[in-house]
């Protein structure tokens, strides 16, 4: 490189290391505090946490943002060892860096074209990022470089130098090491912070009692077990046909909320379990909290605009039919990015088969009963959504799966020594 173009990398590296540490911070943020909310949450379009939060956003529990930072604090050690290569490698240098920066021109537009076509949500912190990496790819290429098929023969070489120098590994290995800690380290969603907090406890010891062995499946369950009947129960008050069910699992929820939509996902093959090996003695319940102001006075800056309109076409098609309403609800969760009211009526018109206008000339009723949930969430308070409440065990977030099952047996256990 010359010293110009060095430059020039240096600036956009150090700007698209900005927007990627911040963006981790954020998703860090999200996932430590449910209720945080992203200064570059301007919008329904214009939007940070929905990129995160969606399938996009992290990939193995690990955030893309995580690797954003990695990638760019390649490029600026490539470009420290451009600086300090001797003639014979800066031609092996500029090699590794095309071919780096093509990697991360290639993931930059996927993720691009995710946001923008898929969801169909702006980020403005990964715009700065895309600015960043196509600005570095066009300046790989301005100097000489090794062919891309002798790299390997390059590397070698490389590789045979840095032994006769080890200092020169210090740093590199040094943010390979930061890095490898920082996504070991960052938080996945926990099943219940009380259950966290004592598997923790029961596996490090305290000061005055000796660590122990980390707890096996069966320990945790037994755990969880203990902590579950030691939770406080709320009273619930609302008007729903819940069939004589023994487990009442209610639902406080946002049709375009992204984690709404991934609770649906994960305990759906629960429910079906139990419809088949308990029928009639599990039901769950959904209570409308849209984060929507259109509808909800509790949310007056609510981000969700489509979200009382979904709220009411989703009852609309339960009044149809079981069948229609599960329908409905299935497209909700699927078509968040970009939902309008005006999407929501043309789906429910497809689904069960009326006019497209029905939504509208049903609205103004059928809303009172979602206000109705409000209502009730507001007494709680509601949070943030989901929130659960099983059997009055109130949860203001999501348990895993397997932990959802059990809390589910365990009350049926409950009842039927009752």
């Amino acid at each position: 490189m010359t010293g110009r173009v060095r430059w020039w990398v240096v600036v956009l590296a150090a700007v698209g290391l900005t927007a990627s540490v911040s963006s981790t911070y954020m998703h860090y943020q999200l996932m430590s505090d449910p209720g945080y909310t992203s200064f570059c949450d301007v919008n329904e379009t214009v939007s940070c946490t929905t990129l995160y939060q969606s399938r996009y956003g992290s990939v193995a529990g690990i955030p893309v943002a995580l690797g954003g930072v990695f990638w760019f604090g390649v490029v600026l050690l490539l470009t420290m060892a451009d600086r300090r290569a001797s003639d014979a490698s800066r031609e092996h240098v500029a090699g590794y860096f095309l071919v780096w920066s093509t990697i991360g021109l290639s993931v930059g537009m996927y993720m691009a074209f995710a946001s923008l076509y898929v969801l169909q949500t702006f980020c403005l912190m990964c715009g700065l990022v895309y600015v960043a990496v196509i600005g570095i790819f066009l300046l790989a290429g301005s100097g000489a470089s090794t062919p891309v098929l002798k790299l390997p023969a390059a590397v070698l070489q490389d590789a045979a130098r840095l032994v006769k120098h080890p200092t020169r590994l210090v740093a590199p290995v040094a943010f390979v090491i930061t890095m490898v800690v920082a996504a070991v380290w960052f938080p996945q969603p926990q099943p219940l912070a009380g259950l966290a907090a004592a598997v923790a406890a029961a596996s490090s010891g305290s000061d005055s009692t000796p660590a122990r062995q980390p707890l096996s499946a069966e320990d945790q369950r037994s755990e969880f077990a203990r902590y579950w009947a030691e939770l406080p129960r709320v009273d619930l008050e609302v008007a729903a046909d819940t069939g004589g069910a023994l487990v009442v699992v209610y639902k406080f929820n946002d049709y375009q909320c992204p984690a709404c939509a991934n609770t649906h996902l994960a305990y759906e093959p629960v429910f079906t379990k139990y419809e088949s090996s308990h029928p009639g003695e599990v039901r769950l319940v959904m209570v409308d909290f849209p984060l929507d102001s259109t509808c909800n006075d509790q949310s007056p800056s609510g981000p969700h605009r489509a979200a009382c309109a979904a709220a009411v076409a989703a009852r609309l098609a339960m009044e149809v039919g079981e069948d229609e309403g599960r329908r409905m609800q299935r497209w909700l969760y699927a078509n968040q990015p970009g939902m309008t009211p005006d999407t929501v009526a043309e789906a429910l018109a497809d689904i069960v088969g009326v006019d497209d206008t029905w939504l509208m000339t049903r609205y103004d009723e059928v809303v009172e009963d979602v206000k109705a949930d409000i209502a009730v969430g507001a007494t709680l308070p509601v949070e943030a959504t989901p929130t659960f409440i099983i059997n009055g065990v109130l949860l203001s977030s999501g348990l895993s799966p397997e932990f959802f099952d059990q809390a589910i047996a365990l009350e049926l256990e409950r009842e039927a020594t009752q």
